[in-house]
């Protein structure tokens, strides 16, 4: 195909097809095996410093904030991310020193409630490095991946910005004469999904939209599932039309009830507005940002001990009665007594 025009990026998480499927054959284990550990123990063995790292989930819908906090406590350093709608999460890592360059589509922002200040000082400072993408191109560069082939052909990004400071390439089509637009396959050195449940070999079920995460999983060299609760496998076997990611694309499985904290999680619990609010006023300058990671983050030893520093049962009691009132207003059969 005859190249017309290209964007000036690089491709950072680049792997060859071939490679990968030979590393995935040779590496994932395919077996009914107990792949249960703590989230530590998962970080430590999963993500190494310079890793190219992709989230599951949406904004602060479903993300494995667990995991987040830990790569910080274990100074996991000149990570890489896919941002596709990375929220909270990069804010944190970028904040806590871990994140070095960033593939972003949107990111920098933590949508309603404002522009992330951690995120904006390092990007506005050239401390991380930024490539532009959109959130299409991101669906797509992961399904290319779980597909196996080095690109995927599309429609989109041409005659922007966007393409100018992305790697994609604007083609001639063989078949037709037209101009078209490819987009490199995303290949996530290590990817974190946080699910409603699972089993403990990692067939996972996840309640509502599972955004790009079915792609995700198959695109990840390695992937750590987090989840709210580990179930038995008879009930994954009763219902197996509800697993969206089956075990043996799993690496680690992390049961960490609240791990999406602050977030939300549909239908358990709603995000801690509270929270997020005193993060944002905090981060306002690279002194409270600091703070903030130091006493939340760092100084705690665990996740658990976390959720009780911002309010333990009383205030996760609260965030779940939320969420549940939430979706009972919002289902049209509700009683008129619940509206």
């Amino acid at each position: 195909m005859d190249v017309i025009e290209e964007g000036k990026a690089v491709i950072w998480s680049k792997h060859d097809p071939e490679e990968y499927r030979k590393w995935v054959l040779e590496k994932k284990n395919r077996s009914l095996q107990d792949k249960t550990m703590s989230i530590k123990d998962a970080i430590s063995k999963y993500v190494n410093n310079g890793d190219y790292l992709a989230m599951g989930g949406f904004g602060h819908v479903r993300v494995s904030m667990s995991a987040v906090y830990e790569m910080i406590r274990q100074r996991k350093n000149n990570l890489a991310m896919a941002g596709k709608t990375a929220v909270h999460d990069i804010e944190i890592l970028v904040a806590g020193g871990c994140i070095k360059r960033v593939d972003r589509a949107y990111s920098g922002g933590h949508e309603v409630r404002g522009l992330s200040p951690a995120f904006r000082r390092a990007a506005e400072n050239s401390e991380i490095e930024l490539q532009e993408w959109s959130n299409a191109s991101f669906q797509w560069r992961f399904r290319a991946a779980a597909m196996g082939i080095p690109f995927m052909p599309t429609r989109i990004l041409m005659g922007t910005d966007t393409f100018k400071y992305s790697a994609a390439k604007v083609v001639k089509d063989p078949f037709t004469g037209m101009k078209i637009a490819l987009l490199p396959a995303c290949y996530p050195d290590t990817v974190f999904i946080h699910v409603h449940r699972c089993d403990v070999y990692g067939n996972c079920q996840i309640d509502g939209i599972t955004i790009e995460d079915i792609d995700l999983s198959r695109a990840a060299r390695k992937l750590v599932v987090t989840t709210e609760k580990i179930i038995e496998n008879s009930e994954i076997r009763r219902e197996p039309w509800r697993t969206s990611i089956p075990f043996y694309y799993v690496d680690a499985v992390c049961e960490v009830p609240f791990g999406s904290h602050p977030g939300n999680m549909p239908y358990e619990y709603y995000f801690d507005e509270e929270h997020i609010g005193m993060y944002l006023k905090m981060a306002k300058t690279p002194e409270g940002a600091k703070e903030y990671v130091d006493k939340y983050v760092r100084d705690v030893s665990d996740f658990e001990e976390y959720l009780s520093l911002v309010g333990g049962v009383k205030k996760l009691a609260y965030l779940r009665r939320v969420e549940h009132l939430r979706e009972r207003l919002r289902a049209p059969w509700a009683e008129e007594k619940d509206r």
